[in-house]
């Protein structure tokens, strides 16, 4: 069966990376039909190597795309639908120069991590630096599959600043790995917030600025008032922990109340005896 068509489908595709999403993904859908045509959707041993490498083309293309429409679940689905062509025996010795394999690998990393998903992270993790070992060379010389493993680093051991340098513009590998480099720092946001809730009755705004990693002092008022903390003279107070406060000073109080009780009827008893 000729490839042509598929081979036409994928050049205009990578003429149109500046297209609108709709025409991408119109583009997408053909070359997906030409693969049910070709049988190319599930790579077998007897799969011809040209129709591989276009097979996982298109699906990287899918997998990209979907990082800019900001569809996490879809990525997921191309990651796992490109695993088994990642995984052909010679895929990782014989990888031609449109391969995209690195930036899709590590965005999936990238993923894992801002889910919290540290055990899936750890298992690709493995599986890469046993391959990267047996071509003799480490996965810090690839500038895709480095940049989350030094972010999961940095989490580990609360170098929370770092990981705030790191997902900066600037510091990001690509635009793709900028998208979840936001959601990773949000997640990072939260996880602060909830740790401050718990261990200080207030903070200065300025103070929880620096903190939360955010921009203003507005930023950090609209961030307060999206988790329900009270804003005021220029001090944000955690409800949750106003609360504590109440309710430990409502106890001594009455066990104030039981042990003052108690000791008058002691003293009643006494008078009776």
């Amino acid at each position: 069966m000729s490839t042509q068509k598929l081979s036409d489908i994928l050049s205009q595709l990578a003429a149109s990376s500046s297209s609108s999403p709709q025409k991408i993904t119109s583009l997408l859908s053909s070359a997906k039909r030409e693969l049910l045509t070709l049988n190319a959707l599930i790579p077998t041993p007897s799969t011809p190597p040209q129709v591989l490498a276009l097979a996982r083309q298109t699906l990287e293309a899918g997998a990209l795309l979907s990082i800019r429409l900001q569809q996490p679940d879809a990525f997921t689905r191309y990651y796992q639908q490109l695993s088994p062509f990642y995984e052909m025996p010679g895929e990782s010795t014989h990888q031609d120069n449109r391969s995209q394999r690195s930036k899709v690998t590590g965005l999936y990393l990238l993923l894992l991590l801002t889910k919290g998903d540290y055990a899936g992270f750890h298992t690709v993790l493995e599986g890469l630096e046993v391959e990267s070992a047996q071509q003799g060379k480490g996965l810090e010389s690839d500038e895709y599959l480095s940049y989350p493993v030094k972010l999961e680093r940095w989490l580990m051991e609360g170098s929370y600043d770092r990981v705030w340098g790191a997902t900066k513009r600037e510091g990001v590998p690509s635009e793709e790995f900028g998208v979840f480099s936001e959601v990773l720092i949000g997640t990072i946001r939260d996880e602060i917030a909830s740790c401050s809730e718990k261990a200080y009755p207030s903070l200065p705004i300025a103070s929880a600025k620096n903190l939360l990693f955010l921009e203003s002092e507005g930023s950090v008022v609209e961030f307060a008032q999206g988790r329900g903390w009270v804003v005021t003279d220029g001090r944000i107070y955690f409800p949750q922990q106003q609360e504590d406060m109440r309710t430990e000073k409502e106890i001594l109080i009455a066990s104030g109340q039981v042990i003052e009780n108690t000791i008058g009827y002691a003293r009643e008893l006494e008078t009776i005896v």
